[in-house]
């Protein structure tokens, strides 16, 4: 702490990312990358841009990125929103469209970047208690709040809402904002951006880190009504008018047009998460149904923390949490098959 900080640096409580460890020859089993490396065609985009054009400044408005968004869905350019990483494009919703005053409502066990943007924004929140399957609840949102935003598929559970609760949701607060994070939808689940036009309500953010292999490009989306969009563009354009590169963007447009691609190496990790389902319940773990590229798991007779501390003893690496309610799950990504493997030999050989 410095005496040149103001009191409200002092009072935030940061984002803790996943490990990004240093050393070589680990299975890196913690954050969610894709074992699978880009589309070509993403990576032949970003070699074709580098040259003398660097030296000049990318679109503002990224405008092939939304096209290639606005042709994949099926939606309208000014229904498309970009930016810096789907985080970025977290952060602009919380900044102009949560409202204050009432509070911003999610899921006791999500992605613990939210509650810190209520911290950075001054955002007003409620935690909503999962069920006993660790399940979002509909009816626990038909409350007063100031918005209301949730992973689908959840993190770090992995849990899928259907299309008709999240349709219950926003049903029942036609005045808040709801925002739907779909992170993950790519690896088992159906996008609500197809409720989009019935909806003016919802907003859908993505990530091209997950199921497109770009984490190291750092982009993300948001598909919206008109209006919602707007509002984005109007806070992005007051923070940083160039939030994506010229190889952000033809990169990331290659990715969402190579569909074949990004098909097939979906359905390879959606087969390896039941392969890796069926070993960890032969090794006695509960494991959440998952539809994204990670399992949530639990050994009713081993400490998560230990079995954590075991596995890297051996090489390997898993995210444990410590909150109370999730601290016995160990939260482990699907990786390559070999990867995949030498995580239940290390498993097997623990228990």
């Amino acid at each position: 702490m410095s005496k040149f900080w103001s009191p409200f640096v002092k009072d935030l409580v940061p984002y803790v990312p996943g490990e990004q460890p240093k050393l070589a020859k680990l299975v890196k089993l913690n954050t969610n990358e894709n074992p699978y490396g880009p589309s070509p065609k993403a990576i032949a985009a970003m070699h074709a841009e580098l040259g003398d054009s660097l030296r000049l400044y990318p679109d503002p408005n990224s405008d092939r990125l939304k096209q290639a968004v606005a042709d994949y869905y099926g939606v309208s350019t000014v229904e498309v929103f970009v930016g810096n990483g789907s985080d970025e494009v977290l952060a602009h919703a919380f900044h102009g469209l949560f409202q204050h005053g009432k509070p911003l409502l999610f899921p006791d066990v999500t992605y613990s970047f939210y509650p810190v943007y209520c911290g950075l924004y001054g955002i007003q929140h409620e935690a909503l208690a999962l069920d006993e399957q660790f399940q979002i609840r509909p009816e626990d949102y038909a409350r007063p709040n100031g918005g209301i935003i949730f992973p689908n598929p959840n993190a770090p559970t992995g849990c899928l809402l259907p299309l008709d609760a999240i349709e219950r949701i926003l049903q029942g607060s036609p005045d808040s904002v709801v925002l739907v994070d779909e992170a993950y939808i790519d690896f088992g689940g159906e996008t609500a951006i197809k409720l989009v036009h019935k909806y003016p309500n919802l907003l859908v953010t993505q990530t091209l880190s997950k199921s497109r292999s770009l984490a190291g490009l750092r982009v993300g989306i948001a598909v919206g009504h008109p209006d919602l969009i707007e509002a984005l563009e109007r806070i992005k354009n007051s923070f940083n008018s160039y939030p994506l590169d010229r190889m952000a963007i033809v990169g990331a447009a290659a990715a969402f047009e190579d569909v074949d691609y990004f098909r097939a190496t979906c359905q390879q990790v959606i087969d390896s998460r039941e392969a890796v389902v069926a070993g960890l319940q032969a090794h006695g773990f509960e494991v959440l149904p998952s539809a994204a590229n990670f399992v949530f798991a639990r050994h009713p007779q081993r400490d998560a923390a230990t079995l954590a501390a075991g596995l890297r003893e051996q090489g390997v690496i898993v995210r444990h949490f410590k909150q109370a309610r999730i601290a016995q799950f160990l939260r482990i990504t699907i990786g390559a098959p070999e990867q995949n493997q030498a995580l239940l030999d290390a498993l097997g050989s623990l228990l």
